[in-house]
């Protein structure tokens, strides 16, 4: 039987994407091996220098709860910024907040605060429910818009979670009212444990874009499973385009054993081009800021394009 096309179904696909990468942050935050800030700054050097444009740098935490992310003064001090990037940073509260703020010379462009979409996962990961936890961020967003900082969330365990399971999109939906409630100006879906497949993906973006324009509305996918390109694509066929992605697939969540990291930049940026979709990013700039780091931890990229590409360079250096 010959399959009916259905052209009001049709939606093309964006001709542009904008990709935030999240390597020196997310990627890095759980990293069990101390990364210098020395490091860190040349891992965020180099991913400008590939075309990158929005920079997740680091993280204004506790020391106690987050070590690796101590040194975010110092990092942040460190980079050479470039006219034309936004550099961003997590302030999960207040203090942190502040602190990020205290100098003006290193400010940051933008703040991320992030709620679950699972009342067992929030729980488990700040010991507060959702409202709760939600609620604590008004003062924060309030706070960044005074000194005309951009506030960006994310509506993490958005496709599953470790300890209820399934989400459901309604679920998802009470987080984006919570946070449009707080007044965020953009709102990301994470995929924190990468079980999420094309039809949850899309119909949990769908509850975003009900109460976000497009263009204030992005995914994060991570690929334990091995689903995170084909659900970017099936966001694609909804016109979102903005998505996280972390160099070499840096990153993880604690709170999910055997979740593994953020969907690989190089991977995503392969199949944005062969799709014709222009980024403004080098994937050979992003292969050697993937090199760079990969030589730190002493570990291959998590990435099929990675190593792919970072093997085809060996052999023809042979």
């Amino acid at each position: 039987m010959q399959a009916q096309f259905n052209h009001e179904s049709f939606v093309m696909i964006p001709t542009h994407v904008t990709l935030v990468e999240v390597g020196a942050r997310d990627g890095l935050q759980n990293e069990k091996q101390p990364v210098d800030a020395a490091t860190k700054i040349e891992l965020v050097q180099l991913l400008q220098a590939a075309g990158l444009r929005e920079l997740e740098v680091t993280s204004y935490v506790s020391p106690k709860w987050v070590p690796q992310m101590a040194d975010n003064a110092q990092v942040m001090r460190g980079v050479r910024r470039k006219r034309g990037v936004r550099y961003s940073v997590l302030t999960p509260n207040l203090k942190g907040f502040e602190a990020a703020i205290a100098d003006p010379a290193i400010r940051p462009d933008e703040i991320v605060v992030f709620g679950a979409a699972s009342e067992a996962f929030s729980q488990r990961n700040i010991n507060c429910g959702i409202e709760e936890s939600i609620e604590r961020f008004r003062p924060v967003v309030e706070a960044a818009h005074a000194h005309a900082i951009k506030v960006r969330c994310a509506v993490s365990v958005a496709l599953g979670c470790p300890y209820q399971g399934e989400v459901t999109p309604d679920e998802v939906e009470r987080v984006v009212l919570l946070m449009k409630g707080i007044g965020v100006d953009h709102c990301g879906i994470a995929d924190t444990i990468g079980v999420g497949t094309p039809k949850r993906a899309q119909a949990a973006l769908e509850r975003a874009l009900k109460h976000f324009p497009l263009h204030e509305v992005s995914g994060h996918f991570h690929d334990t499973y091995g689903q995170a390109l084909s659900n970017i694509y099936a966001c694609l066929e909804m016109g979102i385009h903005t998505f996280d992605a972390s160099v070499a697939g840096l990153g993880g969540c604690p709170y999910a054993k055997g979740a593994t990291g953020n969907v690989a930049t190089e991977d995503v940026l392969f199949l944005l081009d062969g799709l014709g979709i222009t980024t403004g990013v080098s994937l050979d700039g992003v292969i050697d800021a993937a090199a760079f780091i990969s030589g730190v931890l002493g570990r291959k990229p998590v990435s099929r394009v990675g190593n792919a590409l970072l093997a085809k360079r060996a052999s023809a250096s042979a």
